[in-house]
């Protein structure tokens, strides 16, 4: 015979039953969901920008976060040890494909693994480092977008003489523990000896090595070049606030360093290339191994001036740069 305390409790346990069956589902769709780990390089709000462009473009193309992809987020904040222990992170959570933001990073994953696809939104010289085996057919699991940095070193240089009229001394910064930024230090470096610069290498490793860098140049040199990477990323507001202190003008890559407060810069835009990776991805998960898709190389490079500085500096940017300039910052 059943009692009246049997039925509550055989309603209670039913009611609890049916209350965890959508969690369930939840739990087993969510198993079953495809995973991309994102390793960003820097920080949230230095990637904000480029990450939304590549989840909307995801979107566009089907893939909705949270509804039928799921997007893993680490942040290495421009050290070098913590892109290991991310991309050893995905491996263990079994993600299907692993996207990575420069050269370092991108290193990291294919130690990582070279089963998982990843993709890189930007890398400097892919081939002269050694992540790729050529741009037409990358080869086994990684593949992306080369940002083709020392490629635009001569422009770059040709850009800062005309700011800096009778420019002969440089100093180029660079995070020699990144073999991409070393490949653009030396690109760097023989095009300015050609130019007839005399160059001086800061050779930095961590954040600490930044003030240490600019005390040994002192008057050394009237204008700085820095290679960009996540380290000098992470840290660029305190590369700018020394760079003006030292009267130095500043030549950059990526317009994150200018609207911080650097001079200029002159390289690919990092959020159309993530957007372009997000594509990528959209293939690798309808099946296309990463060895069939070719590594893209930038069609659109982007000048970026901050007029602010250069009047702190007391430089007059000529109207020639101004014309040409996708940005100006007052």
């Amino acid at each position: 015979m059943t009692t009246d305390i049997d039925r509550r409790q055989l309603i209670t346990v039913l009611g609890a039953a049916m209350a965890a069956l959508p969690f369930a589902a939840r739990a087993q769709q969510s198993a079953t969901l495809p995973k991309v780990g994102l390793l960003g390089s820097t920080a949230p709000a230095i990637e904000s920008r480029r990450v939304s462009g590549f989840v909307q473009r995801l979107s566009e193309l089907g893939w909705i976060e949270g509804k039928n992809i799921i997007i893993e987020y680490r942040w290495a904040e421009g050290r070098n040890e913590r892109f290991t222990e991310i991309a050893t992170e995905f491996v263990r959570l079994g993600v299907n494909v692993i996207v990575t933001q420069g050269t370092a990073a991108s290193m990291a994953a294919k130690r990582a693994t070279s089963l998982i696809p990843i993709v890189f939104a930007a890398a400097n010289d892919p081939v002269g480092t050694g992540l790729v085996t050529s741009l037409a057919r990358p080869g086994l699991n990684v593949t992306g977008l080369s940002s083709q940095a020392p490629d635009v070193a001569a422009k770059r240089l040709g850009m800062l003489r005309e700011v800096v009229p009778g420019l002969t001394e440089l100093a180029i910064m660079a995070n020699v523990g990144n073999a991409g930024t070393v490949l653009e230090m030396r690109e760097t470096q023989t095009t300015a000896s050609a130019l007839g610069f005399a160059v001086v290498t800061l050779e930095i490793r961590q954040a600490e090595d930044i003030p240490r860098a600019f005390a040994t140049i002192k008057d050394s040199a009237k204008a700085l070049y820095v290679c960009a990477e996540p380290l000098v990323n992470t840290n660029r507001v305190l590369i700018n606030s020394l760079a003006l202190n030292a009267r130095l003008p500043t030549m950059y890559a990526l317009r994150d360093y200018v609207e911080a407060g650097g001079l200029m810069s002159y390289g690919n835009n990092v959020a159309d290339q993530y957007r372009r990776a997000a594509e990528f991805v959209d293939k690798i998960l309808r099946g296309t191994k990463p060895a069939d898709i070719p590594v893209e190389q930038p069609t659109k490079f982007e000048l970026v001036i901050n007029l602010k500085t250069a009047r702190a500096l007391g430089f007059q940017i000529p109207d020639r740069l101004l014309a040409l300039a996708d940005a100006v910052i007052e």
